[in-house]
């Protein structure tokens, strides 16, 4: 199962600092975070999300070892 981690905004969204997810592909995964974690519906669209530190489409087929990382847009420098 693909591990994904979440940062800022998003982890307080979740509740979490990571779950393990079974989605087979991106687009899956982010509309069952939204379902299961209705605070993500309004951070989500903004967020980069990572899969193996690549930005990618929804499209994008998960694998078990994938890491997921889920970014909010954050300010600083």
């Amino acid at each position: 199962m693909a591990l994904v981690r979440f940062f800022a905004a998003a982890r307080e969204a979740v509740g979490a600092d990571e779950l393990i997810r079974s989605e087979k592909t991106l687009g899956e995964l982010r509309t069952a975070l939204v379902r299961e974690h209705p605070a993500l519906t309004d951070i989500l669209p903004r967020c980069a999300v990572l899969v193996a530190g690549e930005r990618t489409g929804d499209e994008h087929p998960l694998v078990p070892d994938d890491v997921i990382d889920v970014l909010p847009p954050f300010a600083g420098g």
